[in-house]
């Protein structure tokens, strides 16, 4: 039978003991919510903050209560026999202090190393979503600008998915649109005989965009050639499409390369796709009388805005609002999502606000509830000097490039640790892959992503700190305590039981048990960095567990090394979810 979700968030399991109090303590007032949050400083692991908000909805309605303190312990008095808490107490204007039991503690990390972390996953409210992430250009390299979004993306879905969402991980490459006239018209110049050719021979797609580019801005004829070539493409010419598919296979080959490094699963549905849908989505908006003409064009007027959303240049031609309305349609209508989320930089924002306005206003979305969209903003990745993130040059730096190079330095620092004597070139070159990759994305990901972070090499390397490489060191270094102890884990887990003594244990089991309720917040936020926060924090509690209890030889022994173990299953689950690969031996 596959383990239940959702038995590990605490707050939730709090919140269905005290409501239960609640209903009884103020049966008048059916419509209060339990607040449960985690408890700060010494004053309890959790805190109940009804009393306060309770009190002015009865006070004169009800002499029983006072002040809010009433109120907090008449809560404490109607409690139901619970196995979570140990014990309340009431704090200043009435919140109640939960402490919970550590014998519970102790048996739900038990279970969980028994059960498997699935029955720690969230439950969310919806079924299906689909993540709009990566989305570059054809013929333009992927850059640090698509790093972000294609990391912030991946780990976005793989919580998703963990919390038993079927996610449509999508990626709405730019395939369409007037560059393709002129990168056509550039091909048929430069290669005659391309028909003829099994594979282009253009080795540099960018070098080739930006030769097409230049011409098309100094030859007033080739740029009336490019442009017809649109219509052309348009139209379903076929010689003009197979051109247009051959330039596309080319840059899906060269983003393969980054997404096989960064180990992202993606689907192709680039703009290209929706183009058959978009005079169906124009005509049902026209049908709510959204669409005005404007000089020659046709907009949707968003109110607070002053430039209008066009959906139909003057030229008859479609843009990036018409293909964005029709995609959000397609999804909402033929995919069934519930809930979709759009990936990119910051700057962006204003035009999705427009387009989500607009489809509110064609009742495409409700205001309050599923199905929903977000548009998740990030900030700039910055070199050195405080400026946009380049090579020496001033271009863009190449993502492979980028990646190849983490992972050059990576294998470079384990071999000054003396590692290649001690390891296979294989075990090497796998842990160069996994620290490598796993010390950008870490990097990345544990910043607030709508803030910009400075890349440096040095410090996302660095084996001290708040740094991927200090966290898979800490991971390998556990395995190496249970390795050493020569017990079978998996047969400690059958017949050994944790125990949550010393205050440094019952310190780490809390942490653990906080595991799910992160996995939430973080995916319904679309904060990744929340869930980095509780990485870090995790191993510096295991690190003060293990400075004060000894594990291997100790009287505890057994009880210890499962601790170790559940500390283990909880990081590597956090690995997966940031996309990074862990590594057992350091």
């Amino acid at each position: 039978m596959a383990a239940e979700r959702g038995n590990g968030n605490v707050k939730r399991q709090l919140a269905e003991v005290f409501e239960r109090s609640l209903r009884a303590t103020v049966p008048s007032e059916v419509d209060v919510e339990p607040i449960i949050t985690v408890g700060t400083g010494n004053f309890g692991d959790y805190q109940c903050n009804n009393a306060m908000g309770v009190f002015s909805k009865i006070k004169g309605k009800n002499a029983e209560f006072k002040n809010p303190r009433s109120v907090g312990e008449a809560i404490i008095k109607n409690l139901p026999e619970s196995e979570l808490v140990e014990s309340c107490s009431v704090a200043g204007p009435g919140f109640v202090n939960i402490v919970l039991s550590k014998t519970w503690l102790a048996k739900s990390i038990q279970n969980m190393l028994a059960e498997g972390i699935e029955t720690w996953a969230p439950k969310l409210p919806i079924k299906r979503a689909v993540v709009d992430f990566s989305s570059p250009n054809i013929a333009k390299e992927m850059h640090v600008g698509h790093l972000r979004s294609t990391i912030i993306g991946d780990t976005l879905a793989r919580m998703l998915e963990f919390s038993g969402v079927e996610v449509l991980r999508r990626n709405h490459v730019g395939d369409w649109g007037t560059q393709f006239g002129m990168l056509i018209e550039f091909l048929f110049e430069q290669f005659p005989q391309w028909e003829n050719e099994t594979e282009l021979p253009i080795k540099d797609l960018e070098g080739f965009y930006k030769q097409s580019k230049k011409r098309f801005d100094d030859d007033a004829e080739f740029k009336q050639r490019a442009q017809k070539a649109v219509v052309s493409l348009q139209g379903g010419d076929s010689k003009y499409r197979e051109a247009w598919s051959k330039i596309c296979e080319i840059s899906r080959r060269e983003f393969q390369k980054v997404y096989v490094r960064l180990g992202v699963q993606l689907e192709e549905k680039g703009e290209s796709f929706y183009n058959p849908y978009i005079p169906k989505v124009l005509d049902i908006l026209r049908s709510k009388n959204l669409i005005e003409p404007s000089e020659g064009a046709q907009v949707i007027f968003i109110e607070g805005k002053q430039i209008p959303l066009i959906v139909v240049k003057s030229d008859g031609g479609f843009n990036y609002a018409s293909t964005d309305l029709t995609a959000l349609w397609y999804r909402l209508n033929e995919e069934k999502a519930e809930w979709i989320i759009y990936v990119t930089d910051v700057g962006q924002r204003e035009h999705f606000e427009m387009f989500f306005h607009a489809a509110k206003l064609a009742g495409w979305l409700p205001s309050d509830k599923y199905p929903k969209v977000n548009h998740v903003g990030f900030g700039l990745v910055l070199g050195e000097d405080g400026k946009r993130f380049r090579t020496r040059s001033s271009e863009v730096v190449r993502l492979v490039d980028l990646l190849d190079e983490a992972k050059s330095r990576s294998k470079d620092a384990l071999i000054e640790r003396g590692k290649a004597t001690e390891w296979s070139e294989e075990q090497l070159l796998q842990t160069a892959e996994a620290v490598g990759y796993g010390a950008v994305k870490y990097a990345d990901l544990k910043n607030n992503r709508l803030t910009n972070y400075t890349f440096n090499f040095d410090q996302m390397l660095n084996d001290k700190g708040n740094t991927a490489v200090y966290l898979l060191y800490a991971h390998a270094r556990i395995c190496s305590i249970i390795r050493k102890s020569g017990k079978d884990i998996e047969e400690l887990k059958k017949i050994g039981e944790v125990v949550l003594d010393h205050s440094d244990e019952r310190a780490l089991g809390l942490h653990l048990l906080h595991f799910s309720e992160i996995v939430e917040e973080a995916c319904s936020n679309l904060l990744p960095n929340v869930l980095c926060e509780y990485l870090y924090n995790l191993s510096e509690f295991f690190t003060k567990f293990y400075s004060n209890c000894q594990v291997v030889g100790s009287p505890e022994e057994t009880s210890r090394l499962l601790l170790c173990e559940a500390t283990a299953v909880v990081m590597r689950t956090c690995f997966k979810l940031l996309g990074i690969t862990p590594v057992y031996q350091i």
